[in-house]
């Protein structure tokens, strides 16, 4: 399990990331933005009830359309007291594929920042290993518009992203190994995180081992299947083994697999509008699953959420997504 530290105040523990400019440290639990339909008005009182409980770490993305709202939401915390400063607070958000070339990356970046109401980013990701033409709307797109990225030169506006102050580490999503190791092996700066679904029915083994080996962080998106919406699953939440392992600790399966993959170094990325499952969420830290339990988590069948075929109408220049994702992630 990763090293962490505790903080004193929200009794989250944090990570220490690597290859920032300084010491970085991310709370281990985000509080994710994705939906189907962000309601600003939801997503505001959400994030204000979480700052109450403890949350510190919010994860976003340009196209989830979310960037608003989560910015009306810190600004209102600041004025209310909330929290004592923005520092205290570990900001994610992500460079969408229509963005995904050397001369967009800044000002895509400043463009969220505004947007946000934020001076800086905490951590800067890139949200697939693909580029879209510039200019294209939302998905799905057109076989045209999907083409490779030029990883070197969107890699290196990045990392001047970084230098120049507007985020304080860099990181990559849904990246598979074999991607991750073409990006080390020129990259000045190394990826801090790459963000994946994980859980216990997608359990990334192998992704993970890389990581681990190369000093990435894993932030796990869907970490309970991310249950009714578009992209999710059922197959999480209404796993039997795992509700079996729930009932075993007087626990929900939440908190399951919450504790599975903070078990496994890694940084779950939940959302939650509900108040008390917002707390659950949270009561993960003063209790740990056995071996029997590992033995049957371990057994469960593995089914992958994500990439579904709806991103893209069409697959560009690969054959399949299966391709696009070296048959990995």
């Amino acid at each position: 399990m990763a090293t962490t530290t505790l903080n004193s105040v929200t009794k989250i523990p944090k990570m220490e990331l690597s290859s920032s400019s300084g010491p970085v440290s991310m709370p281990v639990i985000g509080f994710g933005t994705a939906d189907d339909n962000n309601d600003g008005a939801t997503l505001i009182s959400a994030v204000l009830e979480s700052i109450k409980l403890g949350y510190r770490h919010f994860d976003t993305a340009s196209a989830y359309g979310s960037e608003q709202a989560l910015g009306e939401a810190i600004a209102e915390a600041l004025r209310l007291g909330l929290i004592p400063s923005r520092d205290d607070l570990f900001i994610t958000t992500k460079l969408w594929p229509t963005e995904a070339h050397a001369h967009l990356v800044l000002p895509s970046l400043k463009k969220s920042l505004r947007t946000l109401q934020l001076e800086y980013l905490d951590l800067y990701l890139i949200h697939w290993p693909i580029a879209f033409t510039p200019g294209k709307g939302e998905s799905p797109f057109d076989k045209q518009d999907l083409m490779p990225m030029d990883f070197k030169s969107v890699w290196a506006a990045m990392e001047e992203c970084q230098r120049l102050g507007l985020t304080k580490s860099i990181g990559v999503s849904n990246f598979s190994c074999k991607k991750l190791e073409n990006l080390l092996s020129f990259a000045t700066i190394p990826p801090s995180v790459n963000q994946v679904e994980m859980n216990p029915v997608w359990q990334q083994k192998k992704l993970t081992e890389f990581c681990k080996a190369n000093g990435i962080i894993v932030a796990a998106f869907s970490p309970l299947g991310a249950k009714g919406v578009s992209w999710g699953t059922n197959e999480v939440m209404d796993n039997e083994v795992l509700k079996e392992i729930a009932k075993t600790h007087g626990k929900t399966v939440a908190q399951v697999c919450l504790r599975w993959v903070y078990e496994q170094g890694a940084a779950p990325i939940v959302k939650s509008y509900n108040k008390e499952r917002l707390k659950e969420n949270l009561q993960i830290f003063d209790w740990e699953l056995s071996e029997v339990d590992y033995d049957k988590i371990g057994q469960i069948k593995q089914h992958r959420m994500m990439l579904k075929e709806e991103l893209v109408s069409a697959h560009g220049p690969y054959k399949s997504i299966e391709e696009l994702w070296d048959g990995e992630l």
